[in-house]
């Protein structure tokens, strides 16, 4: 995929509250500096992908953290502008940031712009991006289990032996990760034949993968599985299914979750069986909080894992899960991450 640098657009910077809601000045005492001081801590989000459910979900993940513990919360988007992003990033830089959430992106193009604001003395952390640098922490959703515990219902759904669609776009660090497990899957299980690889990051992608699949699903009747591991691309390929009339035929299996992706799945006789996720807002939280522990000095650790949990349609019939919030409250595991959580840090789910 070829990303070209569009002129620089005047960019609209987003300032959120600076006060935490819900927590005492003598609370605000407990905490280490610079938190002690709140108001005076800024931090920005550069964003690579933004169109979708989970990215809007993940934002306001990192916008109730942030107001949680009274920052300044800066949100520049690139859209999906690899050079606009590193832009951005010294953009952050001139705005005189403590600290940085990197948001996906391409290691060519964020690396060294990484290592620029490493350089002048701001903490950073990115999230399902490879930035190559051993002081900047990762924030993983566990792209391998998720990509496991999709694939291994798949084999219980269907057995293991069958022929399939697989939606990828190389590159991008999530999906790459991803990728490693359906590798290890088609070693490990000989019968499962990739019958085609498709995909695009395209806006709008979900239509853009749509296009795709129903060439996919044309050129090869016999494919029973489609594994599409971002819900936009399993949107994608369910817009395709329908309008086959294949949707008793074909089973789709995915990562990410939604509103909007449990109410396709909900629907009668739908192809999407199970997807495997993080709460997307929780993985935003946890961005959030990483960075704050390497501002007070402390160590998140290289790798901050968000585990993830297996979502099938059935248990989202069975347990009348109609949204986030349903699902939240029914699975209590998948409402809150125990993950850079020290003492200090407030937690925004709290009631």
């Amino acid at each position: 995929m070829k990303f070209d640098r569009r002129t620089f657009a005047k960019l609209a910077l987003g300032l959120l509250g600076a006060t935490a809601l819900g927590f005492s000045p003598a609370l605000a005492q407990d905490k280490p500096a610079p938190f002690d001081k709140p108001g005076q801590v800024k931090i920005a989000l550069v964003r690579y992908l933004s169109t979708g459910d989970f990215f809007q979900a993940y934002l306001a993940g990192v916008e109730s953290q942030a107001k949680a513990l009274g920052v300044d919360l800066r949100v520049l988007d690139s859209k999906q502008d690899a050079a606009l992003q590193a832009d951005m990033v010294d953009q952050a830089i001139a705005l005189g940031v403590n600290g940085i959430i990197i948001q996906h992106g391409l290691t060519e193009s964020m690396k060294e712009a990484a290592q620029r604001a490493v350089d002048a003395g701001i903490k950073v952390v990115a999230f399902d991006v490879n930035v190559e640098n051993p002081k900047i922490p990762q924030i993983e959703q566990s792209d391998r289990d998720l990509a496991r515990l999709a694939l291994e219902q798949a084999i219980k759904d269907n057995g293991e032996s069958w022929k399939a669609g697989y939606v990828y776009v190389a590159g991008i660090a999530p999906l790459d990760r991803r990728n490693e497990t359906w590798v290890e899957f088609k070693k490990k299980y000989a019968g499962i034949k990739e019958a085609a690889q498709f995909g695009t990051l395209d806006n709008p992608i979900a239509n853009s993968v749509a296009n795709q699949a129903r060439s996919v699903l044309s050129a090869n009747p016999d494919i029973k599985v489609m594994f599409a591991p971002y819900d936009e691309f399993a949107k994608g390929v369910k817009i395709a299914v329908d309008e086959a009339g294949l949707s008793k035929d074909v089973k789709i299996y995915s990562a990410d979750i939604s509103t909007s992706d449990i109410a396709a799945m909900r629907e009668p006789d739908s192809a999407w069986a199970a997807t495997a996720a993080t709460n997307p807002a929780v993985v935003g939280q946890v961005s959030v909080r990483a960075l704050a522990q390497l501002l007070a000095g402390e160590d998140p650790g290289k790798s901050v894992i968000v585990p993830p949990t297996l979502i099938t349609q059935k248990e989202l019939v069975e347990k009348d899960i109609k949204n986030m919030e349903e699902l939240s409250a029914k699975l209590p595991q998948f409402a809150h991450a125990d993950v850079a959580m020290p003492k200090w840090m407030p937690n925004p789910n709290a009631k």
